[in-house]
């Protein structure tokens, strides 16, 4: 079974190039991130014709996730817990009905947190909104490990974890997806003893899964690493492979994200 993650940049802008990776790579759940519309815009129909059950969390031009599968929906769960007041269309989550069993997935995309500070040198909203959504995601994650279940939290995080996943570490020292708190966040939550799909099975430096649209980053291969699925060890048990469909990246009209996907016995 594949479960895929993509930030897809504007399902709307991109809905043919989307199409055509479903098609071809048939995907048997696909987490979208970034989709921004809202869930009456989002188009179903021809994304249903290829067999999709489709489950969306969305926002006006803006963020919004949603969850495809060829497999049954059971339970959704949009919005990440811990904060009521949070209107930003970043998660949703499901249970759905796998031949072996239910299992749980969830489609993120954590907040950017850019600018860090502000002229007075303190950090900005923005990065304590990020930081303080990884604590939500921790707290919320560790609460879904005690269902001891096969779980996969996907999405684009927007955390490079390593030097090893940016083109060039000295540029992006600073930004919000490279600083130390960053990091010491991201710690927090892979010690919940979930496993990072990539560094499970692959683990080489320079495996990108963003290019900037500006400066020929991707001509020049100069990307970053932030679309991850992480596992609760009952998922990890069932991973049997991974892998990053760059090819997407040059396809017409691509969003600067590609998607990464991971293969399970479930």
């Amino acid at each position: 079974m594949q479960i895929a993650t993509w930030n897809v940049n504007s399902i709307n802008a991109r809905l043919p190039a989307v199409l055509k990776w479903l098609a071809e790579a048939k995907p048997d759940v696909a987490c979208l991130q970034e989709i921004k519309t809202v869930d009456d815009a989002f188009p179903r129909e021809e994304i249903e014709a290829l067999g999709y059950n489709i489950q969306t969390h969305g926002q006006k031009s803006y963020n919004g996730v949603a969850i495809l599968s060829k497999l049954p929906i059971e339970e959704v769960i949009p919005g990440l817990p811990g904060d009521e007041t949070d209107e930003q269309a970043r998660y949703i989550e499901a249970v759905i009905s796998g031949p072996q069993g239910p299992f749980r997935v969830a489609s993120i995309y954590l907040p950017n947190g850019n600018p860090v500070m502000d002229d007075a040198g303190q950090l900005t909203a923005k990065y304590e909104y990020k930081l303080n959504w990884m604590r939500r995601l921790k707290d919320h994650a560790a609460m879904l490990l005690k269902y001891e279940e096969p779980l996969i939290l996907t999405g684009d995080y927007n955390v490079i974890p390593e030097a090893k996943d940016v083109h060039d570490p000295a540029a992006w020292q600073g930004d919000a997806a490279f600083r130390p708190e960053t990091h010491a966040a991201w710690r927090a939550l892979l010690n919940l003893g979930l496993t990072e799909t990539f560094e499970h099975l692959d683990g080489r430096a320079g495996q990108y899964t963003f290019w900037d649209y500006q400066r020929g980053a991707w001509q020049n291969n100069m990307g970053i690493r932030i679309d991850h699925l992480l596992l609760s060890p009952q998922a990890a048990d069932k991973l049997t492979g991974f892998r990053i469909d760059k090819d997407v990246r040059d396809g017409v009209k691509p969003s600067d994200h590609v998607p990464v996907i991971g293969t399970f016995d479930l």
